[in-house]
């Protein structure tokens, strides 16, 4: 009887779990497939895991289904506010005026995206309908609406980044996608009556969740990475 190999078991490992990093990406067109609530308890459960200072876990999680998700879109979509016009009141996700490598970075991406659509520059109708499918999690049979207290700090916002990871990462493990969405954050007043969201808690974004439509040509973008160098300094 052949001894276990525990470099290959080894092996088997890392690839798994760079497989199911390096295949995460934000998907844009999901599939009506349902997904069913214990498979969303599952990848919640498991994501629950992430790190916190102190283990004070400070994430909460608004999942939203059929026509709860349909009321909650609706509420933002004829809000009559429009995203150039949402309001940032809550927190500032992005720079008042963005700068280098951000703004380079951001540009190729929002380029590369409406390249694939098949959108110009200069139409900003249609890049403004784009950008409402956040509102619709992009078709996303199971939508997510994240808080946290808005009594913590900064660190308690790194700790809910490392869950919000933890989430995408699961949900890859169980042949799912998503798409984390910031674009939710400034509708807070629109999402607080629907989901009975405290004055306390504080949107932090949205997460669409499901199976990714391969035929969408807006799921073949593969946005890049700056290289190591870039990043990464070694001290010795």
């Amino acid at each position: 009887m052949l001894a276990p190999d525990n470099n290959r078991q080894d092996i088997d490992e890392q690839e798994i779990v760079d497989e199911a990093l390096t295949s995460r990406r934000s998907v844009r067109a999901f599939l009506p497939t349902p997904v069913d609530d214990e498979t969303v308890k599952d990848i919640l459960r498991v994501a629950a895991r992430a790190p916190s200072g102190t283990n004070m876990q400070p994430w909460k999680v608004y999942v939203v289904t059929g026509d709860k998700k349909q009321a909650l879109s609706d509420a933002i979509l004829n809000s009559g506010v429009r995203a150039e016009k949402a309001t940032w009141d809550e927190y500032r996700y992005y720079p008042d005026q963005f700068f280098e490598p951000y703004l380079t970075r951001r540009r190729a991406v929002g380029f590369a995206l409406y390249s694939l659509l098949g959108i110009g520059r200069r139409d900003t109708d249609r890049m403004r309908a784009q950008h409402d499918r956040n509102f619709v999690f992009f078709d996303a049979p199971v939508g997510m609406i994240f808080t946290i207290d808005r009594r913590l700090n900064q660190g308690s916002w790194i700790d809910h980044g490392m869950f919000l990871q933890s989430i995408m990462i699961a949900a890859r493990g169980r042949g799912l996608h998503t798409c984390p969405q910031a674009a939710f954050a400034p509708y807070h007043r629109q999402i607080r009556p629907l989901l009975g969201i405290p004055d306390e808690e504080i949107v932090v974004c949205g997460m669409a969740l499901g199976y990714e439509d391969a035929s969408k040509p807006e799921n073949s973008l593969r946005s890049e990475r700056a290289p190591l160098d870039e990043f990464v300094t070694f001290v010795r």
